[in-house]
């Protein structure tokens, strides 16, 4: 199997061409590739598919083998790879993300918000960097998935080993739970990630964000991934994270996010209600290995 190891701010995937090729067993091939000392190493794999109702389709299957809905660092190397080898010669590409249900499956129909537009900024020949309309935030507790009896989960309290957390929670097509924190740095992340990720009001598990408020236009984070551990970036829970410090009156509508791998700059459109996300994406190297 022909693989493309490439990263966004330093959150890595192994990206595969389905799109002539099916790969069976993706989740138990995430799980082997994943590894870092006897697989490839990386984060999880994100295979590149035929869609009917966009350019592209994305299904990323996490370290673990579970598959995720949407990762906003890899949907920009997603944009870089068709690109830049050749399955694509626009500059302007939309891709369908999410998990198919069955009637999905069955029908094609997939909801308009599963389709992501990519503005690609190509230099010498090969992309550099993406933008991507990340679509409307999604608050409604019963979407995220959040178990409340409200009609929004912002700033409420869940108590973790003894201490309360103020949480957050939005969707950005996968789920995400936004602490505010006065230092990120100190935090044992190992630690307290799985608290948050496995906690039992979140039906589907949840990504989470800790943020630290450096200014209204610049936030810093570190991230527990759901099925991942800490990873150095994640674009959906950096545009997770700055719609939250907008709806906590912390940040203005366009911000610098500072992550462990690199800098994401998220801009919430006041008129549309979209975020559009935009950063870096680069190839590592690329290679085949038997499975």
């Amino acid at each position: 199997m022909h693989f493309t190891k490439m990263h966004g701010c330093k959150n890595d995937y192994l990206y595969i061409d389905c799109t002539k090729n099916n790969l069976d067993n993706p989740s138990e091939t995430a799980i082997k590739l994943s590894d870092r000392h006897t697989g490839i190493g990386s984060d999880g794999i994100i295979l590149i598919c035929p869609s009917k109702v966009a350019d592209f389709r994305m299904r990323i299957f996490n370290a673990d083998g579970s598959e995720a809905e949407m990762c906003g660092n890899g949907i920009r190397c997603v944009g870089k790879f068709v690109y830049d080898f050749g399955l694509t010669g626009k500059d302007k590409v939309s891709i369908e993300t999410g998990v198919r249900s069955n009637e999905e499956e069955k029908t094609g129909i997939i909801p308009e918000n599963r389709i992501k537009i990519l503005q690609l900024k190509v230099e010498n020949g090969k992309v550099a960097a993406a933008t991507v309309n990340m679509g409307s935030p999604i608050l409604t507790p019963s979407e995220i998935p959040v178990t409340s009896a409200k009609d929004k989960f912002i700033n409420e309290p869940i108590n973790i080993d003894g201490k309360d957390w103020y949480l957050t929670c939005i969707s950005m097509g996968n789920p995400h739970a936004v602490t505010f924190v006065e230092d990120t740095k100190s935090l044992d992340l190992t630690a307290i990630g799985p608290k948050f990720e496995f906690n039992n009001i979140f039906p589907n598990r949840t990504n989470t964000e800790f943020i630290r408020i450096i200014n209204r236009s610049e936030l810093e984070m570190r991230v527990w991934e759901r099925g991942s551990g800490e990873t150095l970036a994640c674009g959906t829970g950096a545009c997770a994270a700055a719609y939250a410090a907008m709806l906590n009156n912390l940040a203005d509508n366009e911000v610098k996010v500072h992550l462990l791998g690199g800098d994401l700059n998220i801009k919430y459109d006041t008129e549309t209600g979209h975020i559009f996300m935009t950063g870096p994406c680069e190839t590592i190297f690329s290679g085949s290995i038997e499975i």
